[in-house]
């Protein structure tokens, strides 16, 4: 059974920082040779797509809104993907998803303050 669980969202200011987790069970060989992706979903919003690596962390990229701030990373040994988020700014706000294939995570509240 495959299960994603991210950690690492708590409340921070503006311009601070935060590194999300997302650890993968489950997953077998899948983890090594499916892309991999961070979403969020703001209140009142559509969920959308932030970040994706591509399998064994060759390609990562970003949405704009984000490009240039966010860095997502990936450890293939620990079946876990990161997300570094820099500069954060209050509109970052969002509880924020992994997701592999048709697999998602409970997700993880971010909340910036100004």
């Amino acid at each position: 059974q495959v299960r994603l669980v991210e950690s690492g969202g708590g409340l921070v200011q503006a311009g601070g920082s935060l590194r999300l987790s997302c650890v993968s069970s489950g997953t077998g060989i899948m983890f090594s040779f499916t892309a991999m992706n961070w979403y969020r979903q703001a209140p009142g919003k559509e969920r959308e797509l932030v970040a994706t690596i591509t399998p064994s962390g060759g390609v990562a990229t970003y949405a704009d809104p984000v490009k240039g701030r966010f860095t997502i990373s990936s450890d293939n040994a620990k079946s876990t993907v990161y997300l570094q988020m820099n500069s954060l700014k209050p509109e970052d706000t969002a509880v924020y998803y992994c997701n592999l294939n048709l697999w998602w995570g409970q997700g993880t509240q971010v909340t910036v303050s100004s």
